[in-house]
């Protein structure tokens, strides 16, 4: 697996403690939720943000590669 950007969703707001967990993606809120962007070296990489996110309670949405223009 080649770099890529990511997007990940996940359901309700972001605590400050996931805001510092993520600090290297691109983070923006809506009312429903959270997006995440960001690039993802390798699918051990991968594995670990979705790991991350459900240590820090949050249901991921959903998760997928985006064209590197669309950031």
């Amino acid at each position: 697996m080649t770099p890529a950007l990511y997007e990940f969703r996940v359901d309700g707001p972001l605590t400050e403690q996931a805001r510092e967990a993520f600090c290297d993606m691109r983070i923006e809120e809506a009312r429903t939720g959270a997006t995440l962007r960001g690039e993802v070296i390798d699918e051990s990489h991968l594995l670990g943000i979705v790991a991350q996110c459900r240590i820090l309670g949050l249901v991921v949405v959903s998760a997928r590669r985006v064209l590197s223009g669309r950031h």
